[in-house]
């Protein structure tokens, strides 16, 4: 359904009018009594006259900025204000508040309809819980505790109104399915070149933008942004994820201290056999390659134990 742009007429003129149609009929009520009485004519016209002033009252509009009116007439949509200001339109219209302003949430989070007690008095008003993370499983199984904030605004106000039941509550529900496809195409932290959701945020992001963007075409409602803000591994899993997060590291810790010590193990013979210090045999140099690499590798300090009694 297409948004329909509605040309209203500028309320102050149309203001004036109706103030004088309300204060002009009793008036000439007034004055027909007393000049011509009996006369059904006038005396008809001011009544009307004075019906039309109440009934034009009834079509005066104060859009503020960032806030639209969608308009019907009898069921049948007319079209939607967009523009801030004061205006008139036809007083039979039905006039639908939608606001236009740049809205956000997290993903999780529930809404909290309003309260109204018997007299129809607002008690509590319409609220959003704290939204909670989602546990969903990986690309390869593992559970995970995901959440994402979303970016939005209504750019179609027909669409939202009539497309959709609560474009507020689609939006949220969309956004939440929309994550949890996306948390299964990937894994948490990949070992591979390709993404994964905890080592590629940007691209991330990007892709839930799109796939929310998808979701909610038909209910005239733009995603300006979807960025994860929580992830986790779940519970029952993270000692055991974190400890193999720990072996990795101290792996990786370990490949690059030996790389280190078998570089440095190679330019200290270079130099002992340039410099002619020493002349080492086979077995010599097995066995200072290997105290070298022992006393470099050691995560802890090495106690060398030195040897007096002769050249070697």
């Amino acid at each position: 359904m297409q948004e329909k742009r509605y040309s209203a007429r500028s309320g102050w003129p149309m203001l004036v009018l109706a103030l004088g149609a309300i204060v002009g009929g009793p008036v000439l009520f007034a004055w027909s009594i007393a000049a011509y009485p009996g006369g059904p004519t006038l005396l008809l016209f001011a009544a009307m006259l004075f019906v039309v002033g109440l009934v034009m009252m009834g079509g005066f509009q104060a859009v503020p900025p960032n806030e639209g009116r969608v308009l019907l007439l009898f069921g049948d949509y007319r079209g939607s204000i967009r523009a801030s200001g004061f205006f008139w339109v036809n007083p039979f219209f039905t006039k639908k508040k939608i606001s236009l302003r740049i809205r956000n949430f997290e993903t999780g989070s529930h809404v909290k309809p309003e309260v109204k007690d018997a007299a129809g008095h607002v008690t509590s008003p319409m609220s959003r819980t704290q939204g909670r993370p989602s546990k969903v499983n990986d690309r390869d199984g593992n559970p995970v505790d995901i959440q994402a904030v979303v970016v939005w605004r209504v750019v179609n106000t027909a669409e939202a109104l009539f497309e959709v039941n609560d474009y507020e509550d689609f939006v949220s529900v969309q956004s939440e399915a929309a994550l949890r496809v996306l948390a299964s195409r990937h894994p948490y932290d990949g070992e591979d070149t390709g993404v994964s959701l905890r080592g590629n945020p940007d691209e991330i992001s990007a892709e839930l933008r799109v796939d929310i963007q998808d979701r909610l075409e038909k209910a005239g409602v733009e995603v300006i942004e979807a960025r994860i803000s929580y992830l986790a591994y779940a519970q029952e899993i993270a000692a055991a994820m974190l400890q193999r997060q720990q072996a990795q590291a101290v792996v990786a810790a370990r490949m690059k201290i030996v790389e280190g010590a078998v570089g440095m193990v190679h330019m200290a013979l270079d130099q002992l056999a340039e410099q002619g210090v020493v002349e080492l045999d086979g077995e010599r140099r097995a066995a200072m390659v290997s105290n070298l690499l022992v006393v470099l590798c050691s995560d802890r300090h090495a106690q060398p134990v030195v040897n007096t009694g002769s050249l070697y």
